[in-house]
C-alpha cells in the first residue's frame, strides 16, 4: 500500500483534476502505458474445431521472445493508439509521444497521463530528435505524472486489460510482425466505434476515501 503523504496527494489530485475537464478538442487528455507481451508459437498446429468435436491446441509451445506495446488512450473521445514495439526503450517512447504530437495538429496542449519511469521525459526526446525537434515535442504536451505506486490513476491501465482481453486473448502470437497486424486491427476496430472509458472516480470520492481535506497538503504548491 503507499504511503499517503503530501506528494502523493498533491499528484493524485492533479491527476483526477486533469479527468473531471470537459471534453476539449483543444485540450485533449491522452494517457500513456506500456505492457510487456511474450511471443509464444505453436509447436503442433491447433486442430479446428468439427461437428461434434471442440478445438484443441497442444500444450506444448515454443518461446520465441518478448515485445513491448505502448497503450495510449484519449479516454473522452474513444481514439486509441496502440503500438507493439521491440522493446520499452527510450527511443521507442520518443517516436510513440511524435505520433501523439502530430496526431493533434490543432490543439493548444496535450494533457498526457503517465507514471514516473525513467524513459517517460524531456531526454529521450532530445537524445533521439536532437535539442530542436525533441524540444517541440515534448513542448505539445502538459504532462501529469501519477504517484508512485499510483498506477491505478492511469486510465491507460484499462486501455492495457481491454487490449489484453479483446486482442492478445488466450492466442499464442510468435512474432512482432504479427503482433502489429492484430493490433492494428484492433486500433481499427476500437476508433471506428469510439470506444471511451467511463471514469468515475473524483476528487471528492478521494478525499472521502482517504479521509483528507481537500488541498489540506497543497495549497502552497504548483
Amino acid at each position: 500500500m503507499a504511503e499517503l503523504d503530501e506528494e502523493y496527494i498533491r499528484k493524485m489530485e492533479n491527476v483526477l483534476a486533469v479527468y473531471e475537464k470537459p471534453f476539449s478538442a483543444t485540450e485533449p487528455v491522452v494517457c500513456l502505458d506500456e505492457k510487456p507481451v511474450s511471443l509464444h508459437a505453436d509447436i503442433r498446429p491447433p486442430q479446428s474445431a468439427m461437428p461434434g468435436k471442440i478445438a484443441k491446441r497442444d500444450n506444448e509451445y515454443q518461446r520465441c521472445g518478448t515485445a513491448n506495446v505502448f497503450c495510449a488512450v484519449e479516454p473522452k473521445a474513444g481514439r486509441h493508439f496502440t503500438k507493439p514495439t521491440p522493446d520499452r526503450s527510450a527511443a521507442e517512447f520518443a517516436q510513440i509521444i511524435a505520433h501523439l504530437a502530430v496526431s493533434y495538429p490543432t490543439a493548444r496542449t496535450i494533457h498526457l497521463v503517465m507514471d514516473n519511469l525513467n524513459i517517460h521525459c524531456q531526454k529521450s526526446l532530445t537524445d533521439y530528435f536532437g535539442e530542436l525537434a525533441g524540444n517541440y515535442f515534448w513542448n505539445r504536451f502538459t504532462v501529469h505524472y501519477t504517484p508512485k505506486h499510483g498506477s491505478w490513476l492511469n486510465q491507460a491501465e484499462i486501455e492495457i486489460s481491454l487490449f489484453s482481453r479483446q486482442c492478445l486473448g488466450t492466442r499464442r502470437i510468435p512474432t512482432l510482425a504479427s503482433l502489429r497486424r492484430e493490433t492494428r486491427a484492433w486500433n481499427r476496430r476500437m476508433n471506428l466505434g469510439r470506444t471511451k472509458i467511463n471514469w468515475q472516480f473524483s476528487r471528492k470520492d478521494a478525499r472521502r476515501k482517504f479521509g483528507y481535506r481537500k488541498y489540506s497538503f497543497t495549497r502552497s504548491k504548483t
